[in-house]
């Protein structure tokens, strides 16, 4: 599952991947906390994460993956490469 299909989702239907995740606490997040949640239980399990966006690459030599969702621009969801 992508990040833009968790974001898509609503909080419910969120809470339901938790559990059959077993992530302890899943009724009480935040949706952007239970996305990260949801995605860091699978990457765990299956080794990838996958998502889509501009690479943007700093002086420093670091990167972030920007999203559309916030027209390219640092936010919430930039993705550390």
């Amino acid at each position: 599952m992508t990040i833009a299909e968790l974001k898509e989702k609503n909080i419910t239907e969120l809470t339901k991947i938790a559990r059959t995740l077993d992530l302890p606490g899943a009724s009480g997040m935040r949706k952007q906390d239970l996305i990260f949640k949801i995605l860091q239980a699978q990457s765990e399990k299956e080794g990838h994460i996958f998502a889509e966006g501009v690479l943007e690459i700093l002086p420093d030599g670091y990167g972030f993956l920007r999203s559309p969702d916030y027209n390219y621009l640092p936010g919430p969801d930039d993705i550390y490469v």
